[in-house]
C-alpha cells in the first residue's frame, strides 16, 4: 500500500488518474494480505446473458472467445450511483505553504482520495458525480459511468492542486449548498462529503441540511478531514506563533502552550458532539486525517457500500 510519502512523490508525474490508479492496487493488494480480504471487490463488465432477453446487447466477440453468452453492462445497470462532494473554502487550503509548488493540506488529500474513490467506483460498475463548493456551487456534474465524464471529473480536480488555483479569503456556506444538492440528486445516491467542517453558520443549520439529503433518501459518508497533529492535538513549539485565519485574514498572535489545554477540550467536545449528531441523523462518520494514508478512508468507503449492497 502507497504511503503519504509515496503519494507527495508522485505529484512529480502530474498525473491524477496514474496516481488514483496505484493508490486503489496498491490498496486491493492490501485487502488480500489483511484480516480484510472477505471483502468482495469484484469488477465485471459483462453479466451472463439470461434467455428470453433481447439478444442485441450481447458480447459476441466474448461468446467467440469463451463460448458462453455474456451482456455488456450500461450505466443504467450500474449497482451504485455516488455523489462525490468536495469542500474547496479557503480553511481546507490548511496547513498553508505560500508559493510552494507541491500542495499537501486538506484539499490536496480530498482531491487525491476523490480521484482514487472514482477509478475504485468505476471499476466496480457504479455510476459517480462530482461536487465542488464553497459559497455557492462551483462545479456539478450527476452520476455516470462514461469514460468522457471520468476524464472531465479527473480535469476538475488535478486543476484544484495548481497553486493560487483556490484564493485565500474565500468562504463556505455549506448548509446551503447541501439543500441544493439534496435537490440536484433526482435518484437515490449515496453521497461522500469531504470537508473540514470548519463553517461559520449555525451547526444546527448544517445538520438540517444533512438531513435533507437523508429525507430525500441518500446515503451519506462524511469524512472530517483534519491535520490532526496540528488542528486537533496543536502541536507546535513553546515560542509565540501568528496564526491567520485562511478564510477571512484575522491574525492572532499567540503562544500555542499557553492555551493548548483548553483548545484541545474545546475541539475534542465540538468533535464529539459532531460524532452524536451524525449518530442521531444516520449519517456515516469518518476521520480522515491528512497525516495518515489513504486507506482508512477507501475501507471506511467499502464498510459503507458493503452495508447498502
Amino acid at each position: 500500500m502507497k504511503n503519504l510519502i509515496d503519494i507527495q512523490q508522485f505529484q512529480e508525474f502530474d498525473n491524477l488518474e496514474l496516481i488514483a490508479r496505484e493508490v486503489v492496487e496498491g490498496f486491493i493488494t492490501g485487502l488480500h494480505r489483511s484480516p480484510f480480504h472477505g471483502f468482495s471487490v469484484e469488477f465485471a463488465e459483462h453479466r451472463l446473458y439470461n434467455q428470453g432477453e433481447s439478444t442485441k446487447p450481447i458480447d459476441w466477440k466474448l461468446y467467440a472467445r469463451t463460448d458462453k453468452l455474456f451482456v455488456k453492462q450500461y450505466e443504467e445497470e450500474t449497482n451504485l450511483r455516488c455523489q462525490l462532494v468536495i469542500d474547496t473554502s479557503s480553511s481546507m487550503l490548511f496547513p498553508y505553504s505560500r508559493g510552494s509548488r507541491r500542495l499537501f493540506n486538506k484539499l490536496a488529500f480530498s482531491v487525491y482520495t476523490s480521484a482514487a474513490l472514482i477509478h475504485l467506483l468505476r471499476r466496480q460498475r457504479d455510476a459517480v458525480g462530482l461536487t465542488l463548493f464553497s459559497e455557492e456551487i462551483e462545479f456539478h456534474s450527476q452520476p455516470r459511468l462514461s469514460p468522457v465524464h471520468a476524464e472531465v471529473m479527473m480535469g476538475k480536480l488535478s486543476e484544484l492542486l495548481q497553486p493560487g488555483q483556490v484564493p485565500l479569503k474565500k468562504n463556505t456556506h455549506t448548509a446551503e449548498v447541501l439543500h441544493q444538492i439534496a435537490e440536484n440528486i433526482h435518484k437515490r445516491s449515496l453521497v461522500i462529503l469531504f470537508s473540514d467542517m470548519l463553517d461559520n453558520e449555525n451547526t444546527g443549520e448544517l445538520f438540517s441540511a444533512l438531513q435533507h439529503l437523508r429525507y430525500n433518501k441518500h446515503e451519506v459518508l462524511l469524512f472530517h478531514v483534519t491535520d490532526h497533529q496540528q488542528e486537533r492535538e496543536f502541536r507546535y513549539s513553546n515560542r509565540p506563533h501568528r496564526f491567520i485565519d485562511l478564510e477571512t485574514g484575522q491574525v492572532i498572535k499567540l503562544n500555542p502552550w499557553e492555551i493548548k489545554e483548553s483548545y484541545t477540550k474545546n475541539v475534542e467536545d465540538y468533535f464529539e458532539s459532531l460524532k452524536v449528531k451524525c449518530g442521531q441523523y444516520r449519517i456515516d462518520l469518518a476521520d480522515a486525517d491528512i497525516n495518515q494514508d489513504f486507506r482508512h478512508v477507501l475501507f471506511a468507503y467499502l464498510v459503507k457500500r458493503k452495508k447498502l449492497y
